[in-house]
């Protein structure tokens, strides 16, 4: 048999650490490696390790014990049951409280793939995504686009309630009326965790009827196949979500959402960057010596860009408020140019004569520059 290894170094504490020291430690590591999200080999026997460690050194006279005589004398006193009494984490709650959003025990239970806890089955459907492609242009300006799904929707014959129309109610066989029925996962020599789900049979109602419904067959819901009409606001951009409450499968309460994953597609004119826009334009060699005003194409059509005198080559520009607009707020972002100063293949012999003499001033005033002026 393996030799167990120390608990503070399983924690990856020091033993003088505190209790809050040993939570936080204990958090982050079972969370790391929890079999269900941690597909390494080893990570379910790590996972026993990391829990029995912390099961001992969060009991203060577990704790006690064990820095006094080691594994050797906790042992003798406390069974491997004793450690994970009951099966079911408590005193765990602390732990994960605050860190979720959620309650302690429906986090355990959806690490272990088991259902909702008792008493907190709401009956919401099913939440949906939907993923869709739009232009920069439509980003920019904002645009209504029709989108066609599936999803569960309520029964419209028997409206939900999986019943036949008509047909009497009856209490669950198969719950006993509670609209749960107890479920248990062996752990092995950890003992088990019991935990309690919606009832297979009554979808957590608590009754049956004589006759299901007929064209549901009992589920109290039918797929229906939907085509609607959506507003992408301005500014959207790839991974912006929008929320359609109501639009995801139907539940034995309210209804699930449908969440559409907006995609922006790439556009050869611009690069993006958030709110700001990047783009390039191509001047004259005379341009950027004597400065200009040309027109480049802008997100909203053309526009007016100032070259200063002495612009050089792969020199950005900005032009301010001319990229996308905020999402949800006023304003938009600025557009950035990148100039580039292009050098003729092909030249005239007068051109190429001007050019020489242009060099000759060039050098003169490199010779006498210093002395002159």
């Amino acid at each position: 048999m393996a030799t167990k290894r120390d608990y503070y170094e399983v924690l990856g504490v020091a033993k003088s650490a505190g209790v809050d020291e040993i939570k936080s430690a204990y958090r982050k590591l079972a969370l790391e490696f929890h079999p269900d999200r941690n597909k390494n080999p080893d990570a379910e026997e790590r996972f026993k390790e990391i829990s029995e460690a912390y099961a001992v050194l969060s009991d203060p006279e577990k704790r006690k014990i064990y820095d006094v005589s080691g594994h050797a004398g906790f042992d003798q006193r406390y069974s491997q049951e004793d450690i994970f009494r009951n099966a079911n984490f408590q005193g765990f709650e602390d732990v994960f409280s605050g860190s979720f959003g959620g309650d302690f025990n429906d986090i355990f239970a959806s690490m272990f793939g088991f259902g909702p806890s008792p008493g907190r089955q709401n009956g919401r459907g099913q939440d949906l995504k939907y993923q869709i492609s739009i232009s920069l242009d439509d980003a920019y300006r904002g645009a209504k686009k029709e989108i066609e799904f599936d999803h569960y929707a309520a029964c419209q014959k028997c409206k939900g309630s999986g019943a036949e129309p008509g047909t009497a109610k009856n209490r669950c066989s198969t719950c006993g009326g509670s609209g749960q029925v107890r479920q248990a996962k062996n752990l092995g020599g950890f003992g088990r965790f019991v935990t309690v789900t919606t009832c297979p049979k009554c979808h957590g109602a608590g009754t049956s009827y004589e006759k299901e419904c007929t064209k549901c067959e009992g589920s109290g819901k039918e797929r229906k196949h939907e085509k609607i009409d959506v507003d992408i606001p301005a500014g959207v951009e790839t991974g912006s979500t929008l929320r359609l409450s109501g639009m995801g499968n139907a539940g034995m309460g309210s209804s699930g959402n449908l969440y559409l994953e907006i995609h922006v597609a790439q556009d050869s004119r611009f690069e993006r960057d958030g709110a700001d826009l990047y783009t390039g334009a191509s001047i004259s060699y005379p341009q950027a010596a004597l400065g200009a005003k040309i027109d480049i194409s802008g997100i909203d059509g053309h526009v007016a860009l100032e070259i200063p005198a002495g612009t050089q080559s792969t020199e950005v520009l900005r032009l301010r408020g001319q990229g996308m607009p905020y999402l949800n707020r006023k304003g938009k972002g600025d557009l950035y140019v990148k100039v580039i100063v292009q050098t003729p293949k092909k030249l005239t012999e007068k051109q190429k004569e001007l050019l020489r003499q242009l060099d000759g001033l060039e050098k003169k005033k490199g010779m006498f520059g210093g002395m002159f002026g």
